[in-house]
């Protein structure tokens, strides 16, 4: 929660996987927005020289994150940087909380050691976003224990996106169940801000959302819900998987330099 500090940025780096840069806000053709421009447009309406670089790649697992985005982030001298990755190591078949934590926690200390303020996420319970994802529950649990504790001693902020009910609700996510949709991205950069104690940022992140104009599916429409999603996005992420392909091979940083950043009207 925010502290009532104010804090001026000059230099913000975002470091992790495809929520970070951004799928399922905008696309590829248009260009990518996500929670990290938007925080960064947060950031820029507080102090108008705000710099920011984004380094995420989607596909990216933590320990590439730390070998590719680490050292390149702590050159760029950044007074504050997000650290969000683990989701996709959690959905390979061996999966180790320690060692995935372990990533996340050695770019914690390396980039707080230089006086970077670092900012991470725990993340919602994939059981109900995805029904037949319920099995990595325990993984989930796990890993947000273990983020929150190597953030402790580090320093690190923590979003509690985990603890909002909000946060399992289909309309911030994409059909694909995997990323979040623009208003997904809009309150996750809002929890960041507010978190940050950043001026104008509240908790209405963190409200549930209106209840929705058409009924949830149930029974069998429900069921042939999820085998659509099994085929038209699970079977496809498997199979690259299987073939030791990623979304994100021979991608690059979408914004690798710190550039200005322009902030809405309003």
């Amino acid at each position: 929660m925010p502290s009532g500090e104010s804090v001026t940025y000059e230099r913000y780096v975002a470091l992790g996987d495809s929520q970070t840069e951004g799928l399922g806000d905008g696309d590829d053709v248009t260009g990518l927005k996500g929670w990290a421009d938007r925080l960064a447009e947060h950031l820029a309406a507080a102090n108008p020289r705000l710099q920011y670089a984004n380094l995420a790649v989607r596909g990216r697992l933590a320990g590439q994150v730390r070998a590719e985005q680490l050292a390149p982030a702590v050159a760029l001298r950044p007074d504050l940087a997000t650290v969000v990755a683990g989701v996709n190591d959690l959905m390979r078949p061996k999966f180790d909380t320690a060692e995935v934590v372990g990533h996340l926690e050695a770019m914690f200390a390396a980039l707080t050691e230089t006086g970077t303020r670092v900012v991470t996420v725990t993340f919602p319970d994939i059981g109900k976003v995805a029904p037949l994802a319920r099995p990595l529950r325990p993984r989930m649990y796990a890993l947000n224990a273990a983020i929150r504790e190597a953030a402790a001693r580090h320093g690190a902020v923590v979003v509690e996106i985990a603890e909002h009910p909000f946060a399992v609700d289909p309309r911030v996510w994409t059909a694909d169940r995997l990323h979040l949709s623009p208003l997904g991205h809009e309150r996750f950069a809002s929890a960041a801000a507010h978190s940050l104690g950043l001026p104008g940022a509240d908790a209405a992140w963190a409200h549930p959302l209106p209840l929705p104009t058409e009924p949830a599916f149930a029974g069998l429409r429900a069921a042939r819900a999820e085998l659509h999603w099994v085929a038209a996005h699970l079977g496809p992420w498997i199979g690259r998987r299987l073939r030791g392909r990623s979304s994100g091979d021979g991608r690059t940083a979408k914004r690798p330099q710190l550039a200005a950043v322009t902030a809405p009207p309003g």
